[in-house]
């Protein structure tokens, strides 16, 4: 019963759990995120009864979400849950249990690490994030907007923290393109950003690299137990602008 509530208590907060009740660290270098943007965040959680996971994702459409394709859950018993309106705090938080199979891009049989989950009911009160302009893409030196939920500080040499305090308030973090477009065969076309003192750890996966306003990416990777030794990984979402339209049904 002891172990349920401190369960319990770690879950009201937003925090990964995992059956040693750890805690996963996530934006390093970060602010505060004003309470005016960031609005269509969604935290996407995975559950079989003692596991859980942790994702981000970005609402792009009344009936659609946008996040990577590692973060769904598809073992036998596993629950897939949408959590919208979690940023400001202040909102009233919707819940949606993800019915229907995501949506995953597939190149000649190999799966990109980019999903489009469907939402049971549309959602009227919350502003998609605005899809990318194509034609100005960010490039190198430019600077991106990432965004997650959790700790923001880190062990001796930066050492990734297991038992970390998280944050109450969603993190965002201006980062740089370190990198233009290229293929990873372990996840698909992506971008990458690099910072000093600045990253994001596996529980921020999914969320939005916002530049301009619009959505330019989708954030996969962080770095190793180290934090800030590799840059960050980012799908890079107008590669995969066409199979997102044709899939929302948007022109």
């Amino acid at each position: 019963m002891a172990l349920l509530k401190v369960l319990l208590l770690l879950l009201g907060l937003g925090v990964s759990v995992n059956s040693d009740v750890s805690l996963q660290k996530r934006i390093i270098g970060g602010h505060n995120c004003a309470d005016t943007e960031r609005l269509y965040h969604v935290r996407l959680e995975g559950s079989n009864g003692t596991h859980m996971s942790l994702c981000g994702g970005s609402l792009i459409h009344p009936n659609w979400i946008l996040t990577s394709a590692h973060c769904w859950e598809s073992e036998r018993g596993w629950i897939n849950e949408a959590m919208l309106k979690v940023h400001p705090r202040t909102a009233t938080q919707q819940n949606q249990v993800i019915r229907q199979a995501p949506v995953i891009y597939t190149d000649q049989g190999h799966q990109h690490d980019i999903m489009l989950l469907k939402l049971r009911k549309p959602v009227s009160d919350v502003p998609p994030v605005k899809l990318p302009d194509c034609s100005n893409r960010p490039k190198i030196g430019d600077t991106v907007q990432l965004a997650g939920e959790g700790a923001t500080t880190t062990g001796p040499n930066n050492e990734r923290l297991s038992n970390a305090a998280t944050a109450t308030h969603l993190q965002c973090v201006d980062i740089k393109v370190d990198d233009g477009s290229a293929f990873d065969p372990t996840c698909g076309h992506v971008f990458y950003t690099a910072a000093p003192n600045k990253d994001i750890c596996p529980g921020d996966s999914g969320s939005a690299a916002v530049f301009n306003g619009m959505i330019y990416g989708v954030m996969v990777e962080g770095g190793p137990d180290y934090a800030c030794e590799a840059p960050v990984s980012i799908m890079d979402v107008c590669e995969y602008i066409g199979w997102i339209k044709t899939t929302i049904g948007v022109k």
